[in-house]
């Protein structure tokens, strides 16, 4: 088990079903056994899903024709995708799961603020996916809800027991799954073999689609929130690369793997909405098999849900690592295997009941679209807190023993620094709120009015956030964190945090 670090691994072709041991830890460099050429891969299955292609069904919904929900939904996931690759880079250079680090900016305990929001991330992914799918199975094969949960969440939920390992080999198998489908589904759409489907007179989707600028900028978000939603995640993944892995290959990989993937489901998604008029991503993909055979819309749907298991568990697994870092934040947890299985349970049971009840009210694409926005809310002052802190302010220098110290640690038990300016961020982000659940307006800001609608909360935040940060760690000592980290590495080695950036 990985968790001895005195025991080398054994090869890959040697390993049976090994659990993984490490949770929350520092990952020693002999144990770093992944390679940089399985990122690019891993990252472009992660967003080579069906529910990737319902960020396209946004454009459709408020008013954008295909074309223009594949131009806004690209750009939206490319600018998403480089703050989710730079995440990338701290996994190798560090070894230690992504909220672990930012102990650093937000303090031992205080840390527990934006592990909240990224647990409401992880379990809250996985709750609408399990919703699309309840509805979509129970639509096309009458299935109930606790058949479509037992379905997908056993298989996922021992898939992320297994860990790190299985999660890339898993990943690898889906591409192969995955690529045929959607390929097809592709070409079908390019060649015009997919016939569109008249709307339902007075509906959103009989009403002429084009161009609007509040449409625009709204796919455009729900592109970039949803890869900036990957951000707490990269590093997870990329933890076990050798710590001389090349941070711009690394970087170049994520973002060409995820953006790529991303760009092509939503524009799949797009055509979907527009053309066969699709709320339901399942449904709209049976149909689309059914159009070339009677019982392959099935194997479609099949195909689908096999595919994307292995999603289900990497949120599953990030959503655990998150839980055991909120918790050993307040009372100091032993990172063992049996204590990231009982952190899946959990994780598993509540977002299993949550997702039930949220099917048994009804909602769909709509509580998606929300979702999506409020999700962007509460991820950009993190993320701009955190890359600020590792590229601008500490430069990747952190005094790693420390991130695991509950006292006399020198990061403290609340960073006032991160706080406060993920706090300046959210607060300042508010007046510009565009939040809808579906035509209904939940809140719309002053501010966002006053410029027509248009949702740039998102864009505020990143800048006050990472400007506030920078702005108060000018008072930082880090000239006596330097002096730490050097007796550190002079005294543990495998500790050291490299070259300033």
């Amino acid at each position: 088990m990985k968790s001895d670090p005195k025991v080398l691994p054994l090869p890959e072709a040697q390993r049976g079903l090994e659990i993984e041991g490490h949770s929350i830890d520092f990952i020693e460099e002999h144990e770093r056994t992944d390679k940089l050429s399985t990122q690019g891969p891993f990252w472009f299955v992660g967003n080579f899903t069906f529910f990737t292609m319902t960020i396209g069904f946004v454009g459709p919904s408020v008013g954008l024709n295909a074309m223009w929900t594949m131009i806004a939904g690209t750009l939206g996931i490319m600018f998403g995708t480089l703050f989710m690759a730079f995440h990338g880079s701290q996994g190798p250079h560090l070894g230690l799961p992504q909220m672990i680090q930012s102990r650093a900016q937000f303090g031992y305990r205080g840390v527990i603020l934006v592990l909240l929001a990224t647990l409401f991330v992880f379990a809250g992914f996985n709750i609408v996916n399990l919703v699309l799918m309840m509805q979509g199975l129970h639509t096309l094969f009458q299935w109930g809800p606790m058949q479509v949960a037992l379905a997908v969440s056993v298989p996922a939920t021992l898939l992320a027991i297994l860990g790190h390992d299985w999660m890339h080999k898993t990943f690898k198998w889906s591409l192969f799954l995955s690529l045929p489908l959607y390929g097809l589904i592709s070409v079908a759409v390019l060649m015009g073999w997919i016939h569109s489907t008249p709307a339902a007179a007075g509906t959103p989707e009989a009403v002429a689609l084009g161009f609007t600028w509040t449409g625009f900028v709204a796919q455009f978000a729900a592109g970039a929130s949803y890869n900036i939603a990957y951000a707490p995640y990269v590093s997870d993944y990329s933890r076990y690369l050798p710590k001389n892995t090349s941070s711009g290959k690394l970087i170049a990989a994520v973002f060409v793997g995820a953006s790529l993937s991303g760009a092509w489901m939503i524009a799949v998604g797009g055509w979907l909405a527009e053309h066969l008029h699709a709320t339901d991503v399942l449904v709209a993909l049976n149909a689309v098999g059914a159009s070339f055979a009677p019982q392959l819309g099935t194997v479609v749907v099949a195909v689908t849900i096999l595919a994307f298991l292995p999603v289900i568990a990497m949120n599953i697994y990030s959503a655990k690592l998150t839980t055991i870092t909120g918790l050993d934040s307040f009372r100091k947890v032993k990172p063992t295997a049996s204590v990231r299985i009982w952190a899946i349970l959990f994780v598993v049971l509540l977002q299993l009941g949550v997702a039930i009840a949220i099917n048994a009210s009804g909602s769909g694409l709509s509580m998606l679209n929300m979702y999506l926005v409020v999700m962007l809310y509460f991820l950009v002052p993190w993320t701009a807190v955190n890359l600020t802190d590792y590229f601008f302010v500490r430069k990747g220098r952190y005094a790693i023993p420390h991130f695991f110290l509950p006292h006399d640690n020198i990061y403290g038990h609340w960073g006032s620094r991160g706080l406060v300016a993920y706090l300046i961020g959210f607060v300042v982000m508010i007046p510009f709120f565009t939040i809808y659940n579906g035509a209904d307006e939940v809140f719309v800001g002053p501010l966002a009015k006053a410029i027509g609608g248009v949702d740039m909360a998102w864009l505020v935040g990143l800048i006050v956030s990472g400007v506030a940060y920078y702005l108060l760690c000018l008072s930082l000592d880090l000239e006596k964190e330097e002096k730490l980290i050097r007796h550190i590495e002079s005294t543990s080695p495998h500790f050291s945090t490299g070259k300033t950036w």
